[in-house]
């Protein structure tokens, strides 16, 4: 017993210089930067010595969400939640289906492994630039049509100011619940096969609540404080979206296929001498299988679609509202206009979103470490 102490007193004491640095410099800067996203610091005498820093509640998330000027942040967190979902569903998608053609061991695998997972090894920056010269709108991919004696592309790649999907920002709040009503229906209608009871209280029952809340009342508090304004899907933004999942489908593929190799050949040929496809093989036994790869990988890109700046930089600069993304606006809200209580509050707007990803992600690791 006393050794078991003892031996608990070793770890702690050798853990405590790590717990030190990360509660001061991880968790003590973002509540610092929570502090100043509710002050108003910033204007001409931020760079001050000793700026002045007036506390003013939550008036800068408030200017965020509902001021005039603050459209240009409200468009760039549209554009984050087009990035987010299209790098998920480009990444994963192409990342799954090159992963399966490679596991069925083609000649030059190696070689194509290789080839694929080679612009992980890229700098977003290096990336951005190369991307940025393929689809100039007077040359790379445009000019193709001309080798074979076509006209050329005319669609402007990184610089259109056209908009597809647009809605109004009073009906965001309305729209939000729902797809979380849809997604939660289709959820309860899929598992009521297996378990009617559990999936009419956990699903069905709170996404029929949900749905009808924002039909009855879903509109009344936006249309109340939110501006009226359009926002959509800028096309300006598939040019960076091809560069992303082009950067990380490899990343996607390593992942699965390491899945896939994991995978014994003993229950692969159970499957084919049940009389299972090929299809039907990874569709009902090997993809099933590697679900902790698939949420490991929505949680990574979800992240990482979040803090995207180097590639949106590189490739349309910081001055292009089309393409924007909030860690940008926060760069240039901080830096260049000297808005640092206003870049806080951004910085804790994108730290919360992420957080709705990853901290889900880590309570059910620790329940099924616990239950284990």
């Amino acid at each position: 017993m006393r050794e078991a102490s003892l031996d608990r007193l070793k770890a702690f004491l050798t853990l405590l210089p790590s717990i030190v640095l990360v509660g001061v410099f991880v968790y003590g800067f973002i509540g610092n930067t929570v502090w100043i996203s509710l002050t108003d610091w910033g204007g001409s005498g931020s760079l001050a010595v000793d700026p002045q820093k007036n506390y003013v509640g939550l008036a800068n998330y408030a200017e965020l969400f509902t001021g005039f000027l603050a459209g240009g942040f409200r468009q760039d967190l549209v554009n984050a939640v087009f990035y987010s979902v299209m790098l998920l569903a480009g990444a994963i998608g192409l990342g799954m289906f090159i992963a399966i053609l490679l596991d069925r061991k083609p000649k030059g695998e190696d070689v194509l492994r290789t080839i694929f997972l080679y612009p992980m090894s890229l700098s977003f920056i290096v990336s951005g630039t190369i991307w940025r010269w393929l689809l100039a709108p007077q040359g790379g991919v445009n000019i193709l049509p001309t080798y074979v004696g076509l006209d050329p592309l005319t669609f402007e790649w990184t610089s259109s100011t056209k908009a597809v999907l647009e809605f109004n920002w009073q009906n965001l709040f309305q729209i939000m619940l729902y797809v979380a009503a849809f997604i939660l229906i289709l959820v309860g209608l899929w598992a009521f096969r297996n378990d009617p009871r559990k999936a009419l209280k956990r699903w069905l029952g709170p996404g029929i609540v949900i749905g009808a809340f924002a039909w009855l009342g879903g509109s009344i508090l936006p249309q109340a404080l939110f501006m009226e304004e359009t926002h959509g899907f800028n096309l300006a933004t598939l040019g960076i979206i091809m560069a992303t999942v082009w950067q990380y489908a490899g990343y996607t593929m390593a992942l699965y296929l390491a899945g896939f190799n994991g995978i014994s050949q003993d229950l692969r040929d159970a499957a084919m001498l049940d009389g299972a496809s090929e299809v039907a093989y990874y569709r009902h036994v090997a993809i099933p299988m590697l679900k902790p790869i698939t949420i490991s990988a929505v949680i990574i890109l979800s992240h990482i679609s979040l803090k995207m700046f180097d590639i949106i930089f590189a490739m349309t600069g910081p001055d292009n509202a089309q393409t924007g993304h909030p860690a940008l606006n926060m760069y240039l809200t901080t830096f260049r206009a000297n808005d640092f209580a206003r870049g806080a509050a951004i910085a804790i707007v994108l730290f919360l979103v992420a957080a709705m990803f990853i901290v889900p992600y880590l309570v059910s690791q620790y329940r099924q470490r616990k239950r284990g």
